[in-house]
């Protein structure tokens, strides 16, 4: 399953050339709702996205809120990490779609 199936990124032309248009994440504000996990041996970006969003391809979420501890190329995260799982994730998703319109 792509990870990258459900990110929008409309083409833009110039000079008769058609190019993707770049992509720009919102920042993730801390919350005192935010929810503090700690990883285990096997666990996986798009799986804890599942479990606590409902949505696989959410993950990116997950990756936006810990820079530091998880990298963006890959779904597999160490055992013992300590992540911050962000709760208002519908108020990200809308920031993100109104800043890459």
């Amino acid at each position: 399953m792509p990870k990258y199936r459900n990110i929008e990124n409309p083409i833009s032309s110039y000079k008769g050339k058609r190019y993707l248009s770049p992509i720009t994440y919102p920042t993730i504000p801390l919350s005192n709702n935010d929810i503090q996990i700690l990883t285990d041996s096997g666990d996986r970006l798009d799986n804890l996205a599942y479990q606590f969003y409902g949505n696989t391809s959410y993950w990116v979420w997950i990756v936006l809120a810990n820079p530091d501890k998880v990298r963006r190329d890959s779904y597999y995260v160490s055992p013992g990490t300590q992540l911050r799982i962000p709760t208002n994730i519908s108020g990200v998703i809308k920031e993100f779609k109104d800043i890459n319109r």
